[in-house]
């Protein structure tokens, strides 16, 4: 989850130094221009750096990369790892989030002579086995491939005094608990843990419950609602007009984050919008890891201006300046609402939620975005209408067919039969293909919230 959702910095007048970070590092942060920690940050750092174990509750966006990253620095500083056997690890549901993480801690790693990279699944798992033996102070991971590794050998975590473990609500709905769990019990007992969660379901709860030792919380979760800069509208449509509203929407001027419920409706979705004249991005478990690359990377630097994901899929992805999300398929839990909402009015811009809503499916989600606890305004569209326009930017597309944006493979890029999409696909898979995320969603104060990532693997300059 990095990193910063509408929450400002934490009082005037603490500073990361105040907190307890080394002036090294402080410098770092501040040569890459963070200079004031957000309330997240600011409360689980000094507890942290004490070497308690930490139960964190923060949204998407609100700095919990740097709020558990800057410690688990501060406490390798001043020892060499062995080789195979890092001393710190990240535990992250996605390879796109572990990919993130490790470009917001590379810098702060440099400035402390300490080696920072990624096992996730999608890389050949030859490549990881190399960068292993060549010695890794704090490891990234996605719960599978990490599992992988351990079961050839190729990683000990016999060193590992200090885990964390990233959107554990993330990590328990794609069921990758048992992974986790096997991963915790290769690890020292007497480690440090830091968990973060935007919910303490069952399972999750269980997870703190068996492996965090009279753990400190601390809690900067909001609402969607409370967001002041974010507005929830449900538009009533007839059904035969849905897929030409969507069209009007996506051809707005802006960046519209669109979620389907299936592979398969995304697929959709995206070739009715080519058709129409919108160039549009398909995102899910299904698609080639290089396709998945290629067509984030279009999102985020606005070649491609519309992405259409299943929920899976867009986890993990953190992208500034989403301006409009639309549930073209209405989410069934308030959960998942809440999530998809958490994309846009970021950073204190403003953003606009919209689901469409067929006759059909009217009470179920009256009733979902009332348990959400969202306010929303409720109007009936047509394609065309004024109203429409005004709250989404809607226009009327240009109607002639554009090709795929990815023009290096098929619009229905889908892998070999019998193969799945490791760590991101719509199920939990230990196995994926070749291919690399490095997502690059720049924004004023990316490194802050870990937004970018970089190569796998990459080596510290002044590294062991």
């Amino acid at each position: 989850m990095p990193e910063h959702e509408n929450i400002p910095p934490a009082p005037v007048g603490e500073t990361f130094l105040e907190l307890g970070l080394p002036a090294v590092l402080t410098h770092a942060l501040d040569r890459s221009g963070i200079r004031a920690p957000f309330p997240i940050q600011a409360a689980t750092i000094p507890d942290a750096l004490a070497g308690r174990d930490v139960l964190g509750r923060a949204p998407t966006g609100s700095g919990k990369t740097l709020a558990f990253g800057l410690p688990m620095l501060v406490r390798l500083k001043g020892a060499a790892s062995r080789r195979g056997f890092p001393r710190a690890i990240v535990l992250a549901p996605t390879r796109e989030l572990a990919l993130q993480i490790e470009r917001a801690l590379d810098e702060p790693a440099l400035s402390m002579g300490l080696r920072v990279a990624t096992v996730v699944g999608g890389i050949p798992i030859k490549r990881q086995v190399e960068v292993l033996s060549r010695g890794v102070d704090l490891l990234v991971a996605t719960p599978g491939r990490l599992a992988d590794h351990l079961g050839q050998g190729s990683v000990s975590l016999d060193d590992v005094a200090v885990v964390t473990i990233d959107e554990a609500d993330h990590m328990a709905e794609m069921g990758f608990l048992p992974q986790v769990v096997r991963i915790l019990d290769d690890t020292p007992s007497g480690g440090q843990r830091l968990l973060f969660s935007a919910t303490l379901d069952e399972e999750v709860d269980s997870l703190v419950q068996r492996y965090l030792r009279d753990p400190v919380t601390h809690s900067t979760a909001p609402a969607a609602d409370a967001v002041p800069t974010m507005r929830h509208h449900l538009l009533y449509v007839d059904r035969d007009d849905k897929y030409s509203v969507v069209a009007h929407i996506a051809s707005r001027s802006g960046r519209t984050l669109m979620f389907v419920r299936t592979k398969y409706g995304v697929d959709r979705v995206a070739g009715e919008l080519h058709a129409a004249g919108v160039s549009a991005g398909a995102l899910h478990g299904g698609k080639t890891q290089n396709n998945r690359t290629r067509t984030l990377a279009s999102f985020a630097d606005g070649t491609t201006p519309v992405l259409i994901a299943t929920d899976v899929a867009a986890r993990g992805i953190h992208v500034d300046d989403i301006s409009l999300v639309v549930h073209v398929d209405p989410p069934t839990e308030p959960k998942a609402y809440l999530h998809r909402a958490g994309r846009t009015a970021r950073a204190g811009e403003a953003g606009v939620v919209v689901t469409l809503v067929t006759e059909d499916e009217r009470a179920a989600v009256e009733q979902m975005t009332r348990t959400a606890g969202i306010d929303v305004a409720t109007v009936k569209v047509r394609p065309g209408d004024r109203l429409l326009a005004d709250l989404t930017g809607a226009r009327r597309p240009t109607g002639k067919p554009v090709p795929a944006p990815d023009t290096q493979a098929p619009a229905q890029d889908t892998p070999k039969k019998g193969r799945r999409a490791a760590d991101t696909g719509d199920r939990p898979s230990r196995r994926g293909r070749a291919g690399e995320v490095a997502v690059r969603a720049g924004s004023r104060q990316g490194r802050n919230r870990g937004l970018d990532s970089t190569p796998h693997g990459r080596r510290s300059r002044g590294a062991h």
